[in-house]
């Protein structure tokens, strides 16, 4: 009677044991860092979103890691895309044990929060810092899902010289390591194509009032201007620039070109032309039903980044996945070796941390919407 009882209690220990391992649950925190407050708000949000919807159909998928079951958490940060603030938010995400970190979206955020990334062995995947200078400081941690500022530029200048027929151009930026390094971008490129640049001024991501700049262009007479910055102020030195009657059609690059611009520029929305790194959604096999999803669950539109923020995620997942490990250091290891297709296209890294390919969208804004017109591959 001893023996048949010890073996009862034994196959019930067992069992109590299995369902204790089943059901045994890891939280793994991912660390946000975007603006969620201030000019470009709106863009960090759709960023935000996009990660969050990651992390929610991965989490319904029952992640096991390391015989684990492992349950997402995003540790979401508001670096109000300033950089002092964003080595503040970088230091506080590794403080609380974040596994890797999906941002920042500027560049000069992103590039400033990078070492403390590094110091800590916690990979950063940026969807949308275009800045080259990010991947090039020598850090095994610095990822990014987007074509860099040295690619994007120079595509727009290109489009501007063979399809626009411009000869002319004057140049202006915010300032900001984004806004500059397209600039620059551009200019090099444009100038080795017979464009003359006319003028480069400077302005800042804070501005309001660009009338003395324009007033200025306006005197010139350049066929086209190219604009450094992102579309809160694009928006209104567009509106500006036309009501001085300055002709020239207003480039800039993918922090001008969201779907929000024409709420800002107004009807000059139609003078602006963009390019964005990255094929246009619609024409991803994953894109149209993504794009349904996301409208769903949030009952907003994608704006820019949500798609390149979702396949963000899904790299820690599968680094995670090939680490068989939630150490950070050894997803960030594995993060260079990874080779997935996301929603935004085929995506590997090279020894800097950058795509390995990719593609360069042109679009301009016809009666409100944002318009593809061209597609360059790299």
């Amino acid at each position: 009677m001893t023996r048949r009882l010890d073996w009862r209690i034994a196959i019930i220990t067992m069992a109590a044991t299995f369902c204790a391992n089943v059901h045994a649950q890891t939280v793994v925190k991912l660390g946000f860092a975007g603006p969620l407050t201030g000019q470009i708000a709106n863009l960090g949000k759709d960023n935000e979103r996009g990660a969050q919807l990651a992390i929610e159909d991965i989490n319904a998928q029952h992640l096991v890691i390391g015989g684990k079951q492992v349950v997402l958490q995003l540790d979401s940060q508001d670096d109000a895309a300033d950089p002092r603030t964003a080595t503040q938010v970088a230091q506080r995400l590794v403080d609380d044990g974040v596994v890797a970190v999906i941002g920042h979206m500027t560049s000069g955020t992103s590039i400033s929060a990078s070492k403390i990334y590094s110091d800590a062995h916690v990979a950063q995947i940026t969807p949308s810092a275009t800045n080259p200078a990010y991947t090039q400081q020598g850090f095994a941690t610095t990822f990014r899902l987007v074509a860099t500022d040295a690619v994007l530029g120079p595509a727009l200048a290109q489009y501007a010289y063979g399809n626009l027929h411009g000869k002319t151009v004057a140049v202006v930026d915010d300032a900001t390591a984004y806004g500059q390094g397209l600039a620059d971008a551009f200019v090099a490129r444009a100038q080795s194509l017979g464009m003359k640049v006319l003028s480069h001024d400077e302005t800042n991501d804070k501005a309001i009032d660009f009338r003395a700049i324009l007033t200025k262009i306006k005197g010139e007479d350049p066929a086209l201007i190219m604009y450094g910055g992102m579309e809160a102020t694009a928006g209104p030195f567009a509106k500006q620039a036309k009501q001085l009657a300055v002709s020239a059609h207003v480039l800039g690059g993918d922090g001008v070109c969201s779907d929000d611009l024409p709420k800002l520029a107004g009807d000059a929305a139609a003078n602006v032309i963009c390019a964005q790194a990255g094929a246009p959604l619609e024409t991803l096999s994953q894109g149209a039903a993504f794009n349904a999803r996301f409208q769903k669950r949030f009952g907003v539109p994608i704006l820019l980044y949500a798609p390149s923020n979702y396949d963000a995620v899904n790299v820690v997942v599968a680094a995670m996945k090939k680490a068989d490990s939630t150490d950070p250091a050894k997803i960030a290891a594995a993060i260079r070796k990874v080779s997935v297709t996301g929603i935004t296209g085929p995506i590997q890294f090279d020894a800097k941390g950058d795509l390995e390919s990719g593609t360069i969208s042109i679009y301009r804004y016809e009666n409100g919407k944002k318009t593809l017109i061209s597609v360059e591959k790299l």
